[in-house]
């Protein structure tokens, strides 16, 4: 199975899908469920707030900083884990992560005062800082170009799916046994996932149940080859920071994910500190919004996308159509702020989050078919660790705002003035898709390359 195909084997393989197993959706799924895990972590302090904060004694600056906290290690881990899962690969650092994740939130359940808690957090935030550029750079190995957009949202549709299960379940969890249990939970399912993966994940080249056909079905798609060229490191690093559309694709990313984290931290404290809802009532009305971005992320950045490059249509212009018109769609977050009962509130943040819901998978597909062999990790992790600015100020900014002025009017405001600033960036600095070409590190001639057209 490790030989390389022959070009007229795979001119062949490329025209035709493969029969039988399909295990690169298996691989797929498997990947979803840790992202839904990741996010089950990172949502149960977001649901456990209320009854946390009255427990400990927590205002609604100190929630902020609370809610904020896994950004900070998250980011600051982000480039070192990018380089370091190009170095080791993703099967070693998702099995090693995934256990820390388990150990993490378990600490978070023995706590009895903001400090372990914050210290939790921490732990947790560098834990999972390799998971969704481990989960890019597999994608990048499992999937040939023109399936990268539904793969994507595959494992990216879990951030969303994860609400939508993760709080109703979170929710009653707290009501019945206290927030402690709610941690308790997500612990015992972060051990499972680790498990699983570390019995089921392996690298192409290495999985015994894949078939020679389907195996060069994927590597004529331009797969990205994991025995390729030697990871660029800090050398890489200082290169790629100097290209343009790394910053356009940064920036955008950290203006979605701005609005993202603002509504994944805080509608829940929203619907229970302005809208006087119980905990188990503001959780039955903050699903709804992840339904529908649950849908629109399979439908638009999945399906839509997939679609339309192979029709044939230009995969820049198509990607970057829906980056900007999702973010767009976004602008409807400033609609909350002039919202006065919870149905509407919820229906602004609907159309919001459903818009924004097809940003993610796009960005995540997009550094899979940019960076040179061996560097997806790499620059995954720059686009991450930039996004991530978004993810630590939003929490942070909306706590204290919300202290300050005893509404949440502003932060929603203040969220859509940076969703424009990401619409300028996708639109205007990102560019084209093609892929970076290094002077350090020559395409081998043999390596089928993604020439963006899918």
């Amino acid at each position: 199975m490790t030989t390389t195909p022959s070009r007229s084997a795979e001119a062949g393989a490329a025209a035709r899908r493969p029969t039988g197993k399909n295990v690169r959706w298996g691989i797929a799924v498997l990947i979803g469920i840790g992202v839904l895990i990741n996010y089950f972590d990172r949502s149960n302090l977001s649901v456990a707030q209320g009854t946390l904060s009255d427990d400990v004694g927590l205002s609604a600056s100190q929630v902020g900083i609370l809610l904020s906290s896994f950004g900070w290690s998250y980011l600051l881990f982000q480039i070192p884990m990018g380089i370091l899962v190009d170095r080791i690969g993703v099967k070693w650092m998702q099995r090693l992560a995934a256990g820390v994740w388990f150990v993490a939130t378990g600490l978070t359940a023995l706590a009895s005062g903001m400090g372990l808690i914050l210290v939790a957090r921490l732990i947790l935030g560098a834990a999972e800082a390799p998971s969704l550029v481990a989960a890019s750079k597999a994608v990048g190995y499992w999937f040939p170009v023109r399936e990268r957009g539904t793969a994507s949202a595959t494992y990216e549709v879990a951030a969303k799916l994860s609400n939508v299960i993760a709080i109703p379940l979170i929710a009653v969890v707290v009501e019945r046994w206290g927030w402690q249990a709610a941690f308790t939970v997500t612990a015992v399912l972060s051990l499972l996932f680790a498990i699983a993966f570390w019995i089921w994940y392996r690298d192409p080249q290495e999985k015994a149940s894949l078939s020679t056909a389907e195996y060069d079905y994927i590597r004529a798609g331009g797969a990205q080859q994991p025995s390729g060229a030697e990871p660029l490191g800090v050398t890489g690093l200082r290169q790629f920071l100097k290209e343009r559309k790394i910053w356009g694709l940064s920036i955008g990313f950290a203006a979605y994910n701005y609005s993202f984290y603002l509504f994944l931290t805080w509608i829940p404290g929203y619907l229970e500190k302005e809208m006087g809802m119980g905990v188990l009532e503001s959780g039955a009305y903050a699903v709804v919004p992840w339904i529908v971005a649950t849908i629109t992320d399979l439908l638009i950045a999945g399906w839509l996308v997939d679609h339309l490059i192979k029709k044939g249509r230009d995969a820049t212009k198509v990607r970057k159509t829906v980056l900007v018109v999702s973010m767009v769609f976004g602008l409807a977050v400033v609609g909350a702020a002039f919202s006065h009962t919870p149905g509407v509130a919820v229906l602004w943040i609907t159309i919001a989050l459903g818009g924004l819901a097809a940003v993610s998978p796009v960005c995540w597909s997009i550094p899979s078919l940019i960076a040179p062999t061996g560097a997806v990790g790499t620059v995954s992790s720059i686009m991450n660790c930039i996004g991530q600015v978004g993810a630590i100020v939003a929490p942070m900014i909306t706590g204290f705002t919300v202290d300050a002025t005893g509404s949440f009017a502003p932060a929603f405001i203040a969220a859509g003035v940076v969703l424009v600033v990401g619409i300028i960036s996708f639109a205007y600095v990102l560019g084209s898709l093609d892929q970076i070409k290094l002077p350090s590190q020559p395409t081998p001639a043999t390596e089928p390359v993604p020439d963006g057209r899918g």
